[in-house]
């Protein structure tokens, strides 16, 4: 009588167990090591699949330990009655704050967290003088705009951000472009008209946080040597400069990370570059992503 029909051959005859006597219980277990991409391709399955894709303790272990730090982000009937596998679902999507001009979010595949920063949310010289910097609005960019420096003698970005980030190795990184870009009869095109000084001295990046650690880079923002065959290899394109990485042990207190980058030497100006943001993503997360290993 406890035989399913599903064990039935075709002429009658058992055969043996198939997924479908799998214990809930069981199922769930498994997915505590499986990846949420994994575990919602294997919730098609069947009605046992399907109820351990949904359990409560499965999505607790895919969420950081802080979560409810996220959720207080938004506004509480948003989440309010969901299930954890819901408030994954919430916290994967980009959850703005400090007026829109940053964004926090989980990982979809791993769970951890990253965080964008827009130009907006920083401190750059001169920004309010239209001689000298415009707010170009793009879909290139997550905050739908960039700031574009026409020319300028003193370049500095300063930025801050206080966050209760879950233990993890973080890097951070500018987001650049050289040259100011456009679309022409449905193509994107580039304009170096105002591109010039950032092959004469190296711009210097640097992180610390409250803690007491400490990174920093210099990096020409534009080629002095080009390649025949492939032009400049930084214009035109966004580039992503690593600043550095600092360690998070635990949420409380809150880690307080300052970066910046500048290039003051007055004997040169400089211009034509587009800052976006400001990316703190796990390390070894990035550099995975980098290589394609995850989507």
């Amino acid at each position: 009588m406890g035989a399913s029909l599903s064990n039935l051959g075709t002429n009658g005859s058992m055969i043996g167990p198939g997924l479908g006597d799998i214990p809930e219980g069981c199922v769930a277990r498994v997915f505590l090591h499986l990846s949420p991409p994994e575990i919602c391709n294997l919730a098609r399955l069947n009605r046992a699949f399907r109820g351990a894709a949904s359990a409560d303790s499965v999505w607790q272990s895919k969420l950081p330990s802080n979560y409810h730090d996220l959720l207080d982000l938004v506004p509480p009937e948003r989440y309010k009655n969901l299930s954890k596998k819901d408030i994954f679902a919430l916290l994967s999507r980009p959850v703005p704050f400090d007026d829109g001009n940053k964004e926090v979010w989980l990982d979809r595949v791993t769970g951890r967290v990253c965080m964008a920063i827009s130009a907006k949310a920083m401190a750059i010289t001169g920004i309010d003088d239209r001689r000298y910097w415009n707010w170009i609005p793009t879909e290139e960019s997550r905050f739908q705009i960039v700031a574009y420096l026409q020319q300028i003698w003193w370049f500095e970005v300063d930025g801050e951000v206080k966050f209760p980030f879950p233990p993890d190795i973080y890097t951070l990184s500018f987001r650049l472009h050289l040259g100011r870009f456009s679309k022409r009869l449905g193509r994107r095109v580039s304009n170096y008209e105002h591109t010039h000084g950032w092959d004469i001295k190296p711009v210097k990046f640097e992180l610390s946080t409250s803690d007491g650690q400490h990174a920093s880079g210099e990096f020409c923002l534009d080629e002095t040597e080009l390649d025949d065959g492939y032009g400049n290899h930084k214009r035109g394109y966004w580039v992503d400069y690593k600043v550095g990485e600092f360690i998070v042990s635990g949420s409380e207190p809150k880690t307080e990370v300052r970066f910046s980058m500048k290039q003051i030497d007055c004997t040169h100006s400089k211009g034509g570059l587009c800052v976006d943001s400001v990316f703190i993503i796990p390390s070894d997360l990035r550099e995975r992503k980098r290589r394609g290993i995850l989507k």
